[in-house]
């Protein structure tokens, strides 16, 4: 299966569960916490990659009321909902792949939480690279996700993946917090930290571009 293939999959996956969506990722909302949390203090504009409902951005518009957020999405019905909220007049919303649609520049930061776990090792260092080119000197990329907890587990997962020859079902990749590390730092990524994500197969990743005096 390809990548684009892979990404029409989980497009189907998540259109399919809005109904449920927030209900089940309410049990996450402490990894969503963490990451706007985690955020510079003077971080303003901000890309948000599978911002989905928007549950993560409920806790960053409190500590950030004047934040400016583009949330790129490849699933349209999660979109439909993020702008019923309250805040959706400060959101930008693209529908779109993330490795098709530009994500523009000059963002003081790059967030995303339990997306990334959908691409190999070699995708997400592409897609960093992409995130890379679009943050402000020190900008920091602050990913929440799910990751394996052993180099067994990750690659048990890649194995079903390459054999879910049908495409009957949506199967994460995750990887080990050392693999996650190696590709921050392949894609260019400086001042690279690690921490538990709010849940024991989270982890809490926060790197910057270049490294200048943050205040």
């Amino acid at each position: 299966m390809t990548l684009e293939e892979r990404n029409q999959q989980v497009r189907a996956f998540f259109n399919g569960k809005i109904d449920t969506y927030d209900n089940v990722h309410s049990e996450y909302m402490k990894t969503k916490v963490l990451l706007a949390e985690s955020l510079d203090k003077y971080a303003k504009k901000i890309l948000d990659l599978g911002g989905g409902t928007g549950l993560e951005l409920i806790h960053l518009f409190e500590l950030f009321p004047q934040a400016q957020v583009t949330v790129i999405d490849i699933t349209e019905n999660m979109l439909e909902k993020l702008k019923t909220r309250d805040f959706a007049g400060r959101v930008t919303t693209i529908c779109g792949d993330f490795f098709e649609v530009p994500f523009g520049k000059d963002f003081d930061a790059v967030i995303t939480t339990s997306a990334f776990h959908h691409f190999k090792k070699d995708e997400k260092i592409r897609l960093l690279k992409k995130i890379l080119g679009c943050l402000k000197d020190g900008g920091q990329f602050i990913n929440c996700d799910l990751i394996a907890l052993t180099a067994e587990e990750e690659a048990a997962q890649l194995v079903d993946l390459e054999n879910n020859i049908g495409y009957s079902k949506h199967v994460d990749i995750p990887l080990t917090i050392e693999n996650e590390i190696d590709a921050l730092e392949k894609a260019g990524f400086k001042q690279i930290t690690s921490g538990n994500g709010g849940k024991e197969n989270y982890g809490l990743f926060i790197a910057r571009k270049n490294i200048s005096h943050i205040s």
